[in-house]
């Protein structure tokens, strides 16, 4: 499962607008890391035996302080958010109600360990960025459905490789929250 997920990771984050360029190696220790956090959580979605899709999530504090940081300078207590790290889906999966599925199983998963607010980091990219593809859309919709708000303020960052590129490069990522509480 740990190498389909990373597999996964590495074909979806190679899209817009992550353009990640992983390698498994990477992908296995900080999977490895991840999944043996206290509070990880994980689902996945199949066809068949094929891995199409898989969402994770952890305590905020399990995670990355480079997501943490900027909720501390918030005056946000990181140790009541759950943070929901990536959701992932092949494409001709999309639209079918995958996604929902993904978020409704961590926020569940979010509350019955008594968190009180979930929160994710969205890519930031300029809007005249040639590499965007022309279908490109946006996912701003689906979170603002789900409840999530954009955060103004400090955001988080993190370090990767793009495709192209010999070398990771900082990027600027804008977290989005939610409470749980909240209908």
């Amino acid at each position: 499962m740990l190498t389909g997920l990373a597999r996964l990771r590495i074909s979806v984050f190679g899209d817009w607008p992550y353009l990640y360029d992983g390698d498994e190696a990477y992908e296995a220790r900080y999977l490895g890391n991840f999944i043996d956090g206290d509070g990880a959580f994980v689902a996945a979605a199949f066809d068949g035996d094929t891995l199409i899709g898989a969402a994770t999530a952890a305590p905020l504090l399990q995670h990355m302080d480079d997501v943490a940081e900027p909720i501390r300078q918030l005056g946000l207590d990181p140790k009541s958010i759950f943070y929901l790290s990536e959701s992932v889906l092949l494409p001709k999966y999309r639209g079918a109600g995958i996604g929902h599925g993904f978020f409704d199983m961590r926020e569940d998963e979010a509350r019955r360990q008594n968190f009180s607010s979930a929160m994710f980091c969205a890519v930031d990219r300029e809007a005249g960025d040639h590499r965007r593809p022309v279908n490109a859309r946006s996912l701003e919709p689906f979170w603002r459905g789900r409840g999530y708000r954009r955060v103004d303020g400090p955001k988080a960052h993190i370090s990767w490789r793009e495709k192209g590129q010999s070398n990771e490069t900082d990027h600027s990522l804008t977290l989005w929250m939610r409470d749980l509480n909240a209908k």
